[in-house]
């Protein structure tokens, strides 16, 4: 099923995706833009499997790491591309306290919840609601009590495609009582192309941010905020990634086996999106802008990518073959006050807006 478009507008199209092993069918809607960006989303796990644009050159590729077959998302799942939830990220023990309550959250990474639990949003099956000129609206329920998480959540999440190519994706949820939201979408980018024999670590990164949270050995914030001035971690002024990736000297490289830290962007929650990072690759001049209305973005190398992941066109991949850059709350912020709350109540609903803008540099 298509939606109608004009010819100068971006366009959505419908279609089955195939079986998982249960029997449950997955679909895919494909968004088009007249600038030859193109998103393909699945519903399960609402993920983004493809993201493709031109190069400088107009030849066009697909940026992001992932599947051809929507049922290894489900059978070898490492988050490529999927919208994650209730909470992105870490909390750490796999506990919290609200009210006065404390609330026992599944485990999944070592002794912490990571991405919602072991069954995340990642690993369901969404509902397609709405399908416009250009865009895709998919829903999830999650009931009171999923992994641990108080109250009935009733999620949704919606892929926009601008005709200049900007995909904005929505997160909104709205619960019956007291509880914790932080969602995001875990795509990892190649600018230079899914599967590019020279990775991503090439890349130019600019992130906005003068500060990260620095993270103990099980990856949990300690709750203060250090300065990058003076470190790897100083992406300011833009640096190519490789040149610290390594840097034994650091310890917060050491501990996270690479980049993988929450950067505290400069601007804060805002109200509309603005920009939590710049990535751009100098051989196809590809250029990705990620904005967003949340105060933090993780930065992740693929540090546990370890070849037993063979993904697109049968693609072996490895650390350093991809990027991920998630606009969030800061990790264990339930358990962290200082931190933004992450915090939602009936009758105030939870909402993230963040930016995928893809283009070239000429």
């Amino acid at each position: 099923m298509a939606a109608a478009a004009q010819a100068d507008a971006a366009t959505a199209r419908r279609e089955a995706a195939g079986t998982l092993a249960d029997g449950t069918a997955v679909e895919a809607v494909t968004l088009t833009a007249p600038n030859g960006v193109a998103a393909r989303i699945l519903s399960y796990g609402a993920t983004l499997q493809r993201l493709s644009g031109p190069d400088r050159n107009g030849k066009v590729a697909d940026v992001l790491l992932g599947y051809d077959d929507a049922k290894d998302y489900a059978e070898h799942p490492n988050f490529f591309g999927v919208t994650v939830g209730r909470y992105a990220n870490r909390i750490g023990g796999g506990t919290f306290a609200l009210d006065g309550r404390t609330y026992r959250l599944s485990l999944n990474d070592k002794v912490n919840s990571l991405h919602g639990g072991a069954r995340g949003f990642d690993k369901q099956s969404w509902r397609i609601v709405a399908v416009k000129d250009g865009s895709v609206t998919l829903a999830l329920t999650s009931a009171d009590g999923d992994q641990g998480y108080p109250g009935k959540l009733d999620v949704t999440v919606t892929y926009a495609l601008s005709d200049d190519g900007a995909l904005t994706v929505t997160f909104a949820a709205a619960t019956d009582k007291p509880t914790v939201v932080n969602m995001t979408n875990h795509a990892i980018f190649n600018l230079a192309g899914e599967g590019s024999p020279m990775g991503a670590m090439g890349h130019r990164l600019t992130i906005p941010a003068q500060a990260i949270t620095p993270v103990d050995a099980n990856l949990i914030p300690t709750g203060a905020l250090r300065p990058v001035a003076g470190t790897v971690f100083d992406f300011r002024n833009g640096r190519v990634i490789a040149e610290g990736l390594r840097d034994g000297r650091d310890p917060q490289i050491v501990v996270g086996r690479g980049y993988d830290h929450n950067f505290a962007l400069d601007k804060g929650p805002t109200a509309t999106p603005q920009l939590a990072a710049r990535l751009e690759d100098p051989v196809s001049g590809r250029v990705l802008e990620v904005s967003s209305t949340e105060p933090g973005v993780q930065f992740y190398t693929g540090n546990f990518l370890d070849g037993t992941y063979v993904g697109k066109h049968a693609h072996v991949y490895r650390m350093g073959d991809g990027i991920a850059l998630e606009p969030q709350k800061f990790p264990d912020s339930p358990n962290k006050p200082a931190f933004a709350s992450p915090r939602v109540d009936p009758g105030k609903p939870y909402r993230h807006v963040m930016i995928y803008k893809l283009s070239v540099a000429r």
